[in-house]
């Protein structure tokens, strides 16, 4: 039976929750930052383990060393802890802020000297999902100008272009497109709906302080729609210690942009910090020579201004987002100015405009130890307007976010929960030519997690929720999660869940519209529906005095419900239906890291991936994901980091490509992608020089019938490979702490 809700209820009920306190879920009783000794000066270390001796209650330091811990009642011995330092601890007799500590880094054995350097990426041990820490030290061993560059030197994302005209990138995480990936930003719905395609330019660089990359699904605070992993992007906030950041960007094919942020400290408990990004790509490059331009044309202008209030059992965080975002693309001869024909050439435009408002609140009991309640609370306004050749598509969506959590513990802390509900609204008003698309999806929710814990043995988290879709009714979501170390060095992670989500069918696959095929809907789109299931083994051995680790991890994927987008079936067409048979993921992982010399860093790894699913009566591989990735990084930092030299080498599989006329071969072949960078460090800025693609290697054909664009062979969506060649760029980078 539909749900129907009046716009009048809709908007007093957003009045009224827009008024209600809400969400944090993390104490500031204890604060402070761990530094590493460097010399005569100190670098803040992100990944160190930090908890109350004698309970369970523990944090891991931030990409900025900085943590912020709840202290129990009669906790009083606060550990420190990071694999090549020293074990430390500190007696904290009364709540403090502003707390410094600097971890030794360097140990003597019988004359054997043994010394560490911070990871940049990790997995931290006391984590009970598989999650890897992506830190800003990470993010600048390469270009990183936005999000969809934030992940070449990661094994288990993969970042690439999604069609040879618009530039928009997607990613894949278990052999799956990242629309079954969950986007949040700071643990909020992020880059949903019209956002899909593009958001992932949407995010600069220089703003992030931190990536979490979970594998499968994950927790059930966040909603119900992670099917094959979750990513959080974590931002710079005024609490943190720095002070001004600014980084100018220009690569030789004419792209220039610009970040800066700046916080101020207005009272001892109100801060706030302002973000800014201005990029521009001016000149238009044909380098194969095919008459179109190789990537769009265009410029993006972004702000962000966020407040921070920190009291006595409360806090409060407040940000607003303004984005607009322009790209010009197609063939080089198509003049803007004139109409549009088959005489003025085929052109591309897109002009996105994009405003965020946040509110998260929240108080800690002051009686009751690891106990708070809040909410968060998120309104997104997206506008798109664009076009493709002759065919128009515009698009306008609103949305609404709200979700209250309560914490605390049943009988002691080694069993705590979070319950809370939740509220979702969309309304989508989408034009494709003549067509008008238009719908409203309203969904609340109610969940309930569990947390047990009985120290660094034994974690397990079992959540459920209930949801109810005024579209497609209510649905149940269960998740677990499990980690046991099977002795001091070895580390078992099993998780298991389903999870939905309402298919956005335009808006998500938005590089269906550069070509000639007619989309073709045999039946309306159901909700997707999946099981996953994996487990991940780590595994630290101690050679030659470094910690050498390992990592295993196999997941599985199997969808009951899908929405399958046919490149095969029709030669003419492209035919979008619900899943009729099976439909399946599977993904074997292999991730070893090591220091093999003091400062040197190496990450080597392999990923298969087996994806079919049905294409009518026949089960076939999914096309256009690589059967298999291989990808070595170095990184090496000279004596008290001078100088850093980043390398990276990916090779990527052969994919299957789709059985058109248009397209001779039925596979793509395997090619391998070479970056490095070259950073110089002063006291408070940094140079930095690389490459990007040095091997050069491009796709030959990625627009098919590009003399021809009016053509019923035009084809622009099936990308599987690089559209440009070597890239040269160089930056620099200026802070003050």
């Amino acid at each position: 039976m539909k749900t129907t809700y009046s716009k009048s209820r809709i908007i007093g009920l957003v009045i009224i929750l827009f008024n209600v306190f809400g969400f944090s879920l993390s104490a500031q009783t204890i604060e402070g930052i761990v530094y590493e000794s460097a010399g005569t000066d100190s670098i803040p270390l992100p990944g160190v383990n930090i908890y109350w001796s004698g309970s369970t209650q523990g944090t891991t330091s931030d990409a900025n060393g900085h943590f912020s811990l709840r202290q129990p009642r009669g906790a009083e011995l606060l550990v420190f802890s990071f694999v090549g330092f020293v074990n430390d601890s500190v007696h904290i007799h009364v709540p403090r802020r502003g707390l410094r500590h600097v971890m030794r880094n360097l140990v003597e054995l019988n004359e054997v000297e043994v010394a560490s350097r911070a990871k940049t990426a990790f997995v931290s041990r006391l984590s009970t999902v598989n999650t890897t820490q992506i830190t800003s030290g990470e993010l600048q061993k390469a270009a990183c100008c936005n999000l969809s560059e934030s992940f070449e030197t990661s094994a288990s994302v993969d970042v690439s272009y999604s069609d040879a005209v618009t530039g928009a990138k997607q990613i894949e995480m278990l052999g799956l497109a990242g629309s079954y990936t969950q986007m949040l930003a700071e643990n909020m719905p992020s880059m949903r709906g019209l956002a899909n395609s593009f958001g992932l330019t949407y995010v600069p660089g220089s703003w992030m302080e931190s990536i979490q990359v979970s594998k499968g699904t994950s927790s059930v605070i966040n909603g119900y729609e992670s099917i094959s992993g979750q990513i959080n992007v974590e931002y710079k906030k005024p609490t943190g210690n720095e002070r001004f950041f600014l980084n100018l960007f220009q690569n030789h094919m004419g792209r220039s942009e610009g970040n800066f942020n700046a916080k101020l400290k207005l009272s001892p408990r109100l801060s706030t910090m302002l973000l800014g990004h201005a990029s521009v790509n001016a000149v238009a490059h044909d380098d194969n020579h095919d008459g179109f331009i190789d990537e769009p044309t265009g410029s993006q202008l972004n702000i962000f201004n966020r407040w921070a209030l920190n009291a006595k059992n409360f806090e409060s965080q407040f940000g607003l987002k303004a984005m607009r975002d322009s790209r010009s693309g197609g063939q080089l001869s198509f003049d803007k100015d004139r109409p549009r024909t088959q005489s003025n050439g085929y052109g591309v435009g897109i002009l996105t405009e994009r405003m965020e408002a946040f509110l998260k609140t929240g108080f800690i009991a002051a009686n009751r130890p690891a106990t708070s309640t809040g909410i968060q609370q998120q309104f997104t306004w997206h506008h798109l307007n664009s076009f493709f050749g002759l065919n128009d598509y515009d698009a306008h969506q609103n949305s609404y976010y709200f979700n209250a959590l309560y914490q605390s513990f049943i009988k002691d802390t080694r069993h705590s929960f979070t319950s809370g509900l939740s509220f979702v609204y969309d309304d989508y008003r989408e034009k494709l030519n003549d067509s008008l698309y238009t719908r409203t999806e309203l969904v609340p929710g109610v969940f309930f997690q569990y947390t047990f814990s009985n120290g660094e043995t034994f974690n397990l988290i079992a959540g459920l929720r209930a949801d109810h879709h005024n579209e497609y009714g209510f649905f149940v979501t269960p998740r677990l999660h499990l980690r046991y170390n099977l002795d001091e060095h070895t580390i078992l992670r099993a998780s298991a869940g389903k999870g939905f989500r309402s298919p956005n069918v335009i808006a998500e696959n938005t590089s269906l519209l550069a070509s000639s095929r007619r989309i073709v809907f045999l039946n309306i789109p159901r909700m997707e529906e999946a099981w996953n299931a994996g487990i991940n083994l780590s595994r630290h051995f101690d050679i030659r005095n470094r910690e050498l680790s390992l990592s295993l991890d196999a997941y599985h994927t199997s969808f009951i419900n899908q929405m399958i987008i046919d490149r095969d079936s029709d030669p003419s067409g492209i035919r979008i239906y619900t899943l009729q048979g099976v439909s399946f993921s599977n993904s074997l992982q292999l991730e070893a890291n090591y220091e093999p010399v003091r400062g040197l860093d190496l990450t080597v790894a392999y990923r298969l991936n087996d994806v079919r699913m049905n294409f009518g009566d026949e089960i076939r591989e999914k096309p256009l994901i690589n059967k298999h990735k291989g990808l070595v990084t170095l990184s090496y930092v000279t004596h008290l980091k001078k100088w850093q030299f980043d390398a990276t080498w990916q090779l990527n599989g052969s994919t299957r490509l789709p059985g058109i006329e248009a397209m001779t071969e039925t596979h793509s072949p395997s090619y391998s992608i070479f970056n490095a960078q070259i950073t110089k460090f002063f006291r408070r800025w940094s140079l930095y020089l690389g490459g990007e693609n040095l091997s050069n290697f491009k796709q030959p054909t990625p627009v098919i019938s590009a003399g021809n664009p009016f053509s019923n062979e035009f084809d622009a969506s099936l990308v599987w490979g690089p559209i440009t060649g070597i890239t040269i760029y160089t930056g620099l980078r200026f802070s003050i702490e």
